[in-house]
């Protein structure tokens, strides 16, 4: 059908006339052809019974409503032998049969359902100049799924869970990784129903999961000949997992490593000035590497024999710097003490520290008395930059316990290599033989699966046994033709977890309101 049209279908239908009538236009129109087809026998019929008026629905001009009147009529079939004596002729591009709204209209109204739901969609409808409410809308679109083509298995297929509540109720998400479309969704994510699924659509040759047993025990019920891959980001999370749970019992070494590392660097680094804090200082050292940089440009473009000038249009810098570097070796920036509010009472503050008060909060309150305006913030900003006043540094006050480290953060540390946390992890290693075995194990694991090493599949199984990941590995070789198949095939989950994460933005849009049936016509259909 041509788009744009006045008209649904100038192949079917031609305009009789249009008239503006109570604040609707009326488009009058009749057929086009003389003759029709019985829709019994297929016999061309040009006998006309009679002649009625539809009255049909159409797209709104400029949200102004449109109603179609249609001249409708009724043929005799000339074929003797027909059970069918009298047919009425069908306009298959222009109408369906018993409707009230032609089809360009019923596919927008379709559209706008599956975008934003039901009442949402009456609410949108009625301000395109649509009157049509928000049940009508779901029942249309209902009729329309459920006269859809049936789904079909894919060659691989994608298996996930999705929470409708998150740890009371699930359901399951079949997708096909080929396509990257979502085929269907199951209510529940038993695994009766995924095999019952699987014998009514036969024919998947790969099955990606997670490492769920109830998709792998359904897979095996429903298509033995399958091949089950599991999602490499799950074996890598379980991994994790199974490494935090190893670490529980070193909870007290993790701590012990932790005050170790803590006090010997305390040791080990000089003291810093007393109105310096530590970010101030990686920030002069940052643009101290910085200024060092361009003095060595500018040293090497000198020896080349560019004048200064030059020099300074070329890096970008002024003339008077470029002969700064010229004349020095390398000039130290001098630091800058901004002033603040609080100098002006520097002496009373020294004096009262001498004095023994350690309570900023008192401090803060008796330059109130003499007239400071400032904040407390103020005050203990300064103390701490200016006078390096540390309270739990100071004689006779107590130091904080060590920082708490967690077998999580430890996990993290291990397998991310953190440069920062290496020598925390040097001490762990030292104090427990067995943590330093678990990490390696671990640190091969990864490398394994990242790098697709099927060769090392066996060793690191071997490896293993004795060590608090021996569960681990003994679960993953019940299910070792998955893994296996993982570090061979290119198939993963990834594209099913993209789903699911679309599936949720759905469901939230309805509140929580509507049932199963119109979140998977919803989440099936193609916006």
């Amino acid at each position: 059908m041509p788009q744009g049209t006045l008209i649904p279908n100038i192949s079917e239908v031609a305009l009789i006339c249009l008239r503006p009538k109570d604040g609707v236009i009326q488009m009058v129109l009749r057929a086009c052809r003389c003759f029709s087809v019985c829709p019994v026998c297929g016999t061309v019929s040009r006998r006309i019974h009679s002649r009625y008026f539809r009255k049909l629905g159409d797209l709104p001009w400029e949200k102004v409503p449109v109603l179609i009147l249609l001249q409708a009529r009724k043929f005799f079939c000339v074929e003797g032998n027909c059970r069918q004596r009298i047919f009425t002729e069908q306009l298959p591009g222009t109408v369906a049969r018993y409707s009230r709204r032609t089809f360009r209209l019923s596919e927008a109204l379709g559209w706008i359902t599956l975008a934003v739901g039901g009442q949402g969609g009456a609410r949108l409808a009625r301000r395109l100049g649509l009157l049509v409410s928000g049940s009508t809308l779901l029942r249309q679109i209902r009729r329309r799924i459920s006269s859809s083509a049936p789904v079909q298995a894919p060659r691989v297929l994608g298996i996930d869970d999705w929470a409708w509540r998150k740890g009371h109720r699930y359901g399951t998400i079949l997708c096909d990784l080929e396509t990257q479309k979502v085929i269907d969704l199951l209510p529940d994510r038993e695994s009766e129903t995924v095999a019952g699924w699987l014998r009514q659509h036969p024919g998947a040759e790969i099955v990606s999961r997670d490492r769920g047993g109830m998709y792998a025990e359904a897979t095996r019920k429903a298509a033995p000949g399958a091949i089950q891959v599991a999602d490499r980001w799950h074996l890598l999370r379980n991994m994790s997992e199974a490494l935090k749970n190893a670490l529980e019992p070193y909870h007290r070494l993790l701590v012990q490593a932790a005050g170790t590392v803590r006090d010997s660097e305390a040791k080990a680094v000089p003291e810093m000035p007393s109105h310096t804090a530590p970010w101030e200082l990686r920030v002069q050292q940052q643009n101290r590497q910085r200024r060092y940089s361009r003095y060595e440009q500018v040293q090497q473009l000198m020896q080349g024999g560019m004048r200064p000038r030059e020099i300074a249009r070329h890096l970008g810098l002024d003339h008077r710097t470029v002969r700064k570097f010229m004349r020095a070796e390398f000039p130290e920036a001098k630091p800058r003490i901004k002033r603040c509010i609080v100098d002006s009472h520097a002496e009373y503050l020294d004096r009262r520290l001498e004095e023994g008060c350690r309570n900023i909060t008192q401090l803060w309150r008796e330059l109130r008395e003499q007239g400071f305006g400032g904040q407390l913030s103020i005050v203990r900003r300064w103390l701490r930059h200016r006078r390096g006043y540390r309270p739990q540094l100071l004689p006779g006050v107590p130091r904080r316990t060590p920082l708490r480290v967690s077998p999580r953060q430890t996990v993290w540390h291990m397998l991310k290599a953190t440069p920062s946390a290496q020598t925390y992890l040097d001490a762990v290693y030292r104090i427990s033989p067995e943590v330093s075995l678990l990490a390696r194990l671990a640190r091969e694991f990864f490398r394994m699966v990242r790098n697709r090493d099927i060769e090392a599949w066996l060793p690191w199984l071997a490896s293993t046994k004795n060590t608090a990941l021996a569960g681990f590995a003994s679960r993953l070789a019940r299910d070792q033709d998955a893994v296996l198949a993982a570090l061979r095939m290119p198939w993963s989950n990834g594209q099913v977890e993209g789903q699911v994460h679309r599936l949720k933005l759905i469901k939230r849009q309805m509140y929580g309101r509507a049932s199963f049936d119109l979140l998977r016509l919803r989440v099936l259909q193609k916006i």
